[in-house]
């Protein structure tokens, strides 16, 4: 089997509602989303997604993606797609880092390799959970009222597990993690998402004004080197994601012991093929897991989901899944959605979604043949 066409494709995907960073630092109203689709000549067709949460958030631009493809394609055409691995180096070796334009490529071979199997990927690639996954909401940094509202209205459409953005503003953050915190029904599981906003003083000041509430926070530094710097003076159990980049960072974070939960962002590490490796360095220590799409349509979120079911249910705190927060519909409602706030697995071969083409209009770039 080979790749004999990669065709790609661009759409805005409007948020439902305006969305303010930890802090309120950045504001996002739409998500500039890549769809690929690769064609090969044993007739699969395999559908990839790569949707960075805004331009400004991490290292990751929308039509990076595509000028990332564009150098890659020639690289990619003629491999044979079930051999991730092989694509995975000829990647790395055309477009040194760039991950994040990686990501739709590694994810259109996977859909590919499952077809090719008759399995799911979560069943290719070692055997997945049908236990329905948790969904995390995403709540952006507001006040302690506009927090209570955005928690309801994800509550009424049955989520449980939360991500409320803090950062900023050390005062107003211990208002509202103390108010989440009252008001929170029993067996609701909330992170506190810093999303790097604070400084050493600001994130030692948070978390020993609320240590008393055993809340959890995700990346409360910049840097690994900030979250190792302040380790010893809190006890809150930290999360990391955006510091969780490569196959190094994960390394360095189950050793030194920086944090106790990984926070897998697909898009961010480059795909299901390095994202596998870094859930084993997470399971073989000992820490816990959030799964997430950076942002995007239902194919995002369906390929977290997958990886997802590959980790035991016990270490799987969530997933994170962009669908409800935006209003454009790439799949004719097909596909994994929310379930009392819950996803479950696909049953069909490969990703178990594709998108409705005529959604996406016509490509903006073909390679091959």
């Amino acid at each position: 089997m080979k790749i004999t066409r990669i065709s790609v494709y661009h759409r805005d995907l409007p948020l439902e509602h305006p969305y303010w960073l930890s802090g309120g630092r950045l504001k996002f109203e739409v998500l500039d989303a890549t769809f690929v689709r690769i064609d090969t000549d044993d007739g699969l067709t395999g559908w990839g997604e790569g949707t960075p949460w805004g331009h400004t958030y991490v290292a990751a631009h929308g039509p990076g993606i595509r000028a990332g493809i564009e150098t890659m394609a020639p690289f990619i055409l003629g491999l044979d797609p079930r051999r991730v691995t092989d694509v995975e180096r000829a990647m790395d070796l055309a477009l040194p880092g760039h991950l994040y334009a990686k990501a739709p490529i590694d994810m259109a071979c996977w859909d590919i390799a499952g077809q090719a199997a008759g399995l799911p990927i979560a069943d290719l690639m070692g055997g997945g959970s049908r236990n329905p996954a948790p969904i995390a909401s995403s709540v952006g940094a507001k006040s302690v009222e506009e927090t209570r509202q955005v928690l309801d209205r994800y509550r009424a459409r049955g989520y449980w597990v939360h991500s409320v953005k803090v950062g900023g503003d050390v005062e107003r953050d211990i208002e509202r993690i103390r108010d989440v915190e009252a008001h929170r029904p029993r067996g609701e599981r909330v992170l506190y998402d810093v999303n790097r906003a604070w400084t050493r003083q600001q994130a030692i000041r948070v978390m020993k004004a609320t240590e008393d509430l055993g809340a959890m926070f995700e990346q409360p530094g910049e840097t690994l080197d900030d979250i190792a710097a302040i380790r010893a003076l809190h006890s809150a159990p930290v999360s990391v994601d955006e510091s969780l980049v490569t196959l190094q960072d994960a390394v360095r974070i189950a050793r030194d012991g920086l944090a106790e939960v990984f926070g897998i962002k697909l898009n961010r590490v480059g795909g299901l093929t390095k994202a596998r490796r870094i859930r084993d360095i997470a399971l073989a220590h000992g820490i816990d897991c959030y799964v997430m799409a950076t942002g995007g349509s239902v194919l995002a979120d369906t390929e977290a989901l997958h990886l997802a079911a590959t980790i035991p249910d016990q270490h799987l705190l969530g997933v994170w899944a962009c669908q409800d927060m935006i209003t454009a519909e790439i799949a004719g409602g097909r596909g994994p959605r929310n379930d009392h706030g819950h996803l479950r697995l696909p049953e069909a071969p490969g990703l178990g979604v594709a998108p409705d083409e005529e959604a996406l209009g016509e490509p903006v770039a073909v390679y091959g043949g």
